[in-house]
């Protein structure tokens, strides 16, 4: 990995997820028509750099693309996504890899939800957003890389939503994708069959799937609804203990630990520490 910046963060105290534990939550059932076909649109842009130059000098980096731009799949593949018994609002649920492994295919042939290089934060977790009696929208977030012909191509995350039309049972729209960022793919190569990787960092404007029409869902009246910051959180919450912690600035840190008594751990990082890339 390439140092790329350098922070200071402070441990102070642990957090936790605020729950009211009286309340009794509204829990919904979800389904989808088997019978039906998807639509899905598949996108890999051209790598627009990379820190070390490897998309300019690597052929496998430079040729990635998506495996098949447009393929229809069976409503049934995205029943990976469903929970198997009714949930409420914010509730979350393991993803089932069979599913997203088949529409991962349509990007790249050889993908992978067990990371090459085992790390705590593997997994597939999803989260009922919001709904009402037309429509319910899934939050997701996936781990997940490709296998390359001599290394291996790991986003920070795949992230997404899935709307489903309840008076249909169908797919309204769907969206699995690499979120931007500064850099957001990390890539290993091996050179000829060698037991050591070469590593790289690079940014890839547009990796992901898409289906449906967002606009036909875009200002729906929820019966019940979290924000998507939320959803989104209770997914990191998930995958990283680390954002159980509550994390402040040097000088905050160091009035709170004046005033408790208490001492600092002072943790120097060069990368983020919620996702799988530099």
């Amino acid at each position: 990995m390439k140092t790329l910046t350098i922070g200071f963060l402070i441990l102070v105290m642990s957090g936790q997820l605020n729950a009211d534990e009286n309340a009794i939550p509204n829990k919904i059932t979800l389904n989808l028509d088997n019978t039906a076909e998807v639509s899905v649109e598949g996108f890999i842009a051209p790598i627009a750099f990379t820190v070390d130059n490897f998309h300019l000098n690597w052929d496998t980096l430079a040729n990635l693309k998506a495996a098949e731009p447009e393929k229809q799949h069976a409503a049934s593949v995205f029943h990976a996504f469903l929970p198997h018994q009714s949930v409420s609002v914010g509730e979350l649920w393991q993803v089932k890899p069979e599913g997203v492994l088949e529409l991962l295919k349509q990007l790249h042939p050889n993908p992978y939800v067990e990371m090459h290089s085992p790390v705590d934060s593997s997994g597939l977790w999803a989260t009922l957003r919001a709904y009402n009696d037309l429509f319910a929208e899934i939050v997701f977030r996936i781990h997940a890389e490709f296998a390359l012909e001599d290394g291996w191509f790991t986003p920070p995350q795949f992230a997404g939503r899935l709307v489903i039309d309840r008076t249909q049972a169908k797919v309204a729209f769907f969206e699995m994708s690499v979120p931007e960022g500064t850099l957001n793919f990390d890539v290993n190569r091996n050179y000829e069959n060698s037991s050591s990787y070469d590593t790289d960092a690079g940014f890839c404007p547009q990796i992901g799937l898409l289906a449906g029409t967002q606009a036909i869902t875009s200002d729906p009246q929820f019966t019940e609804a979290i924000p998507q910051e939320e959803a989104e959180r209770r997914l990191i919450h998930r995958f990283y203990k680390s954002e159980q912690i509550e994390w402040v600035a040097m000088d905050k840190a160091l009035e709170i630990a004046r005033a408790l008594q208490r001492p600092i751990h002072v943790v120097s990082i060069n990368g983020p520490l919620t996702d799988e890339a530099c």
